[in-house]
């Protein structure tokens, strides 16, 4: 009984149904198979009540944050000016990719956003500075997971709503382990550098007056980030007013470099509605999926199936990390965590875990996921990107990255307070 939902959403992924369709096919089959009642015909009202909650107006605003970033100039710019900073290290550029992922991230809250736009500053220098392509293409796909990780995040809002945990408090846990994982990134870098003499290409040399000079480009992305979370922090703004008051800023910017134009912004929303259209369908069908599941007495048979293996705390964690790795390979990492998130949670805390250290740990699985074959979608974004070669490239250049996160987990398993130590501090 546990078992037939996944192998049903697996079969209909390996036929590429897209993923809210997959979604919705599985949460009307279950109804069909397991369920006596019609639970469709609550679809229309549990779409409208999940469709106008006031903190997924959050999502659209983050999105349009970061498609204004790249159209007015100031992620390039940004780039520039971290690539005077980071450039002299081994690996040179690649530690930029990283940086401005970890900076963008910040403002923009989107994995796929991140990996897609510092990919596209950065991908022409590979040729241009000589660097071991799969290794320089694994740092883009790997820096744009940090989007999930690092607030704000959508994915972090989207786990408050679906356990009713904290979202500034999720905020708060998500700063010091996004940007230790940024920095075992770079010594990854370093490491392989160091290891094979050639993959790290040209290193750029700047002296401190060049870096001073350009930090007036990296105060745009890090003011956005102060009006977002300092805002959530002062108590002005709810997170879904913080993401509009990000909006207004990115506008002002724009409008400051001269770039805030009719066109642009026609660009910016466009781009919007695509991204925000696809995740709201998705989170619609999972939520049909995750109520279907709930009224035929799934979640409660996996909960007791999970209680029943007799096994200790820490190995039925160690068991359901290992179930998250395994579906990451196979599910894009939106839909799997509105699959999961309301499943394992209670679970988790069941077990007397903190839900907001697994929310942490929870993201970190979903950045694996990201980058894991064969679903990994920041492997397909930076390949769209690049336009050229094979897929296996990327594929190759982000293994390093994925062995990086999974001693990330080993870390939050081991040292819980690198999450919690931040919201103790201020939640007490």
């Amino acid at each position: 009984m546990v078992t037939k939902p996944l192998l049903i959403l697996v079969a209909l992924i390996a036929f590429a149904v897209p993923i809210a369709a997959s979604l919705g096919w599985l949460g009307l089959t279950l109804q069909f198979l397991d369920s006596p009642m019609p639970l469709h015909r609550a679809l229309g009202d549990m779409m409208w009540q999940t469709g106008t909650d006031f903190l997924l107006v959050a999502i659209p605003m983050f999105v349009m944050l970061g498609e204004i970033l790249l159209r007015a100039g100031i992620t390039e710019k940004m780039y520039e000016g971290i690539v005077k900073w980071l450039g002299w290290l081994p690996g040179g550029l690649m530690h930029s990719n990283i940086g401005s992922s970890a900076l963008f991230a910040a403002t923009s809250g989107s994995s796929v956003a991140t990996a897609a736009t510092i990919g596209t500053i950065a991908v022409p220098q590979i040729e241009k500075r000589g660097y071991n392509e799969p290794l320089f293409l694994g740092t883009i796909a790997a820096g744009g997971t940090l989007g999930i990780l690092i607030p704000p995040s959508i994915n972090l809002i989207l786990y408050g709503l679906l356990t009713d945990t904290s979202v500034p408090e999720l905020y708060l846990a998500g700063f010091l382990p996004g940007f230790l994982l940024a920095l075992l990134f770079m010594i990854t870098v370093i490491i392989l550098c160091k290891a094979r003499e050639g993959w790290g290409g040209e290193t750029v040399n700047a002296d401190w007056n060049e870096r001073i000079a350009a930090l007036p480009s990296l105060i745009p992305p890090v003011g956005i980030f102060l009006v977002v979370v300092g805002s959530i922090y002062a108590g002005i703004a709810t997170p879904t007013e913080a993401a509009s008051l990000g909006v207004v800023a990115a506008m002002i910017l724009a409008a400051l470099n001269g770039k805030l134009t009719i066109s642009m912004l026609k660009s910016a929303i466009e781009g919007t509605m695509r991204t925000t259209a696809m995740i709201m369908l998705i989170i619609l069908a999972a939520v049909f999926l995750n109520f279907v599941l709930s009224v035929t007495g799934l979640t409660q048979a996996l909960a007791d199936f999970v209680t029943g293996l007799g096994l200790s705390p820490f190995h039925t964690l160690l068991m359901i990390i290992a179930l998250l790795i395994f579906l990451g390979c196979f599910m894009e990492t939106l839909s799997m965590l509105l699959v999961t998130a309301p499943l394992i949670t209670p679970i988790v805390v069941n077990l007397g875990y903190d839900p907001v250290w697994f929310g942490i740990l929870l993201m970190v699985l979903l950045e694996t996921a990201l980058i894991t074959p064969p679903i990994g979608i920041n492997l397909y974004v930076v390949q769209a990107v690049r336009e050229k070669g094979e897929m296996l490239d990327v594929m190759k250049g982000a293994i390093p990255f994925v062995v990086t996160m999974f001693a990330m987990i080993a870390l939050l398993l081991a040292f819980p307070q690198i999450a919690l130590w931040l919201p103790s501090l201020v939640y007490g």
